[in-house]
């Protein structure tokens, strides 16, 4: 059946009913093509997927897989020009082919979605209390006064504080993790039968991903919904799924429990997700193992298995003809590689070659020379209000009074939740001018004293790396220009440029024979090395690395965290490493500070952080992150911090963390005074000087 004829008659416009025996969700032989100017991409090609009453489904891949499009097709909700063939049953009711109506009754009731962009799902003009009564008007026989009690209801059960008032607010007024909760209760309020989440925790910061992920299993349990979960995090998979269904290339290549996913995979690309991924209770032994090379274009595929171009086990039979979805040894375990039954027992170092990085015995950058050196920073933003008249009604404090410092060779790891002043402390080091408070040492030059001159030479050793390497990249100049700008403008000589521009892009992985095309004619990871490329141009000491990977797919991640871990030990490299994904800080750093609320309250060497964190926010922080490991995963028990991050305008008076503290609520009254009255100072604790704990009651915990 295809979306564009309209002409498809059905025995009955009733909706679909709940019957025994019968699937939520049954999806043959899914195909999805958009008409492009390039020709037509088949986008879905014949998926099949099941999905059973309180199951859940993971649904992985990268970026151009066709997770969403498949979800969209089973909503209904794809552009007019789609053409989309095959079938997508609801309790046994084909939903193909049905006017839009119709599968506005089935919306919102029978099926629901939780989507990447909470904002962009809410009206911005309607209050959240609004929206749902809305949501259950329309699809149930509630008056005003039940429609706002049951409103109520679910604002409480999804843990948005204070109800009562908070359902009279609009859209604006929420955070990220509340409006993803305000969501998560129009999906579950009229007792969907299937329930689609699609990437539901991208956008937010792991504290809350935590919270939401809970907070999903709750819903599940609730509704009794099958559950059908997109996402490109493994660990998420691990800890939530039943099963799961790996997409490559607009199909699925294998689908098995989620403990054959992880122990026992059978085809190599789900083997090399798997070892692409950093692991945050884990330390860094091995280099991670990336997948080289790209996903192909869904336009003309060419004949053979897809994955062919980037599989380590590829042999002539590979391209001769696309593999179907084969089974296996394993019991309802399939996968589409004619060489599955060599894989059993495998696991990625047996089947990818190791990277090419340097042993950590090789490294001999490292020494006790400090290069930046940071202390008691101090940062602060006016408050304003007023269109015409403006006056400050008062002050934001985004770094308050921090310390730390970064020595030759050494990678130190900055990390908390958004708002917590990590990118304001990165701005302060970069623009090498008088801090407002304390002092900025870069290179035992103090940014307070330094001339315009000076400014420009010290400038030349910091360098920076963005986090969206397409907004940092000039998309009207080749990757030459791009690369030898800093050169021209720094006195090169104009003859060596040439062979400095191909000598970097060797450097960085890049083929110096594309030195003349654009950057939209590179992935998202070629143009992430151009940009290290460009940094590395003066051959600084100290890059500065803003969400350097956070934008790319983990396998493409992984070949980049593979070449900063190179070139700091060929180059001697020192990184401030800024990310709000522990897991990569795990593995790339030696030292890691966490921050919260514009102050740093523990810093030490990332093993001990990380295996005994001593402050409960870093013990939150870390007990949030999902661990790509099903076994551990599901046996874990998680800290979950109640609430939002307060705000920096208005911070607590004494500990600024108290609000949130888990462990403060268990404290005698005697104590808590102390965590209200009293900040405490960052500082070592007894027997590890190498550790500094902004606490008064330090305590280490294994969060793994």
């Amino acid at each position: 059946m295809s979306r564009k004829s309209s002409t498809a008659v059905f025995e009955s416009d009733a909706l679909p009913e709940r019957s025994e025996g019968t699937p939520v969700l049954a999806i043959r032989d899914l195909n999805v093509r958009f008409p492009s100017e390039d020709g037509v991409v088949h986008a879905v090609r014949g998926v099949d997927l099941t999905v059973h009453a309180g199951e859940v489904v993971g649904l992985v891949g990268e970026s151009g897989s066709g997770k969403s499009v498949t979800s969209m097709s089973v909503m209904g909700l794809l552009d007019e020009n789609a053409d989309v063939q095959g079938s997508v049953k609801l309790h046994g009711t084909e939903l193909l082919g049905r006017s839009d109506d119709w599968m506005s009754r089935i919306r919102g009731k029978r099926v629901a979605m939780v989507f990447q962009d909470p904002l962009s799902a809410l009206t911005p003009v309607y209050t959240v209390g609004d929206q749902i009564v809305e949501a259950l008007q329309v699809h149930g026989k509630y008056s005003d006064r039940q429609a706002w009690d049951r409103a109520l209801e679910l604002l409480r059960m999804v843990g948005i504080p204070n109800p009562e008032v908070r359902i009279k607010s609009f859209p604006h007024e929420f955070s990220g993790g509340m409006r993803q909760r305000v969501v998560i209760a129009m999906a579950i309020a009229n007792d969907p039968d299937l329930i689609i989440a699609d990437e539901p925790t991208t956008a937010l910061d792991v504290t809350i991903q935590a919270q939401i992920l809970d907070l999903l299993r709750v819903a599940q349990r609730e509704t009794h919904a099958g559950v059908i979960m997109i996402t490109h995090d493994l660990g998420v998979v691990a800890g939530l799924a039943d099963r799961v269904a790996v997409m490559y290339a607009g199909r699925i290549i294998e689908r098995s429990s989620v403990e054959d996913a992880f122990y026992h995979s059978r085809h190599p690309y789900t083997i090399g997700l798997l070892g692409s991924l950093p692991r945050p209770d884990l330390d860094k032994d091995e280099p991670l193992t990336p997948v080289e090379g790209n996903p192909p274009s869904l336009l003309a595929l060419p004949p053979g298995c897809p994955f062919a171009p980037r599989c380590p086990m590829v042999t002539s039979d590979c391209v001769a003809a696309e593999p179907a979805l084969l089974e296996t040894d394993r019991p309802d375990h399939r996968a589409a590689c004619i060489r599955h039954g060599e894989l059993a027992g495998k696991k990625y170092a047996d089947v990818y070659p190791r990277a090419d990085v340097p042993p950590a015995a090789e490294d001999r950058g490292r020494g006790e020379q400090v290069i930046l050196h940071v202390d008691d920073l101090v940062k602060t933003y006016p408050l304003m209000k007023g269109a015409v008249f403006k006056r400050r009604i008062g002050t934001v404090h985004a770094v308050d009074h921090i310390s730390f410092d970064i020595r030759a060779g050494e990678t130190l790891g900055l990390v908390g939740e958004s708002g917590c002043g990590k990118t304001t402390t990165i701005m302060s080091v970069l623009e090498l001018r008088a801090p407002e408070e304390g002092r900025v040492m870069v290179l035992g030059h103090d940014t307070a004293d330094l001339s315009r001159a000076d400014r420009r030479k010290v400038r030349q050793d910091l360098q920076v790396v963005f986090q969206d390497p397409m907004a940092s990249l000039d998309p009207r100049l080749p990757i030459y220009d791009i690369i030898a700008e800093p050169l021209k403008y720094n006195g090169y000589p104009k003859s060596d440029i040439p062979e400095r521009v191909e000598e970097l892009m060797d450097l960085v992985g890049l083929e110096p024979a594309h030195a003349n095309r654009y950057p939209r004619n590179f992935s998202g990871g070629q143009k992430q090395r151009v940009g290290i490329a460009r940094a590395l141009a003066l051959e600084p000491r100290l890059l500065v690395l803003d969400e350097p990977v956070s934008a790319l797919d983990v396998s493409i991640q992984a070949g980049v965290l593979n070449l900063l871990e190179k070139l700091r030990i060929e180059m001697g490299l020192s990184y401030l490493f800024v990310a709000h994904d522990l897991s990569v800080v795990r593995h790339i750093a030696h030292r890691v500070a966490v921050m919260y609320l514009g102050h740093i309250v523990e810093l030490g060497p990332v093993s001990e952080v990380f295996d005994n964190p001593e402050h409960p926010y870093t013990q939150a922080l870390l007990s949030a992150i999902p661990v790509p490991d099903p076994a551990k995963e599901k046996s874990r028990s998680r800290i979950l911090l109640e609430g939002d991050l307060p705000s920096p305008a208005n911070p607590p008076k004494g500990c600024p963390f108290h609000t949130r503290c888990p462990k403060f609520l268990r404290l005698p009254d005697s104590d808590k005074a102390r965590c209200t009255g009293e900040e405490p100072v960052l500082g070592p604790t007894p027997g590890h000087e190498d550790r500094l704990v902004a606490c008064h009651f330090p305590e280490a915990v294994d969060v793994f």
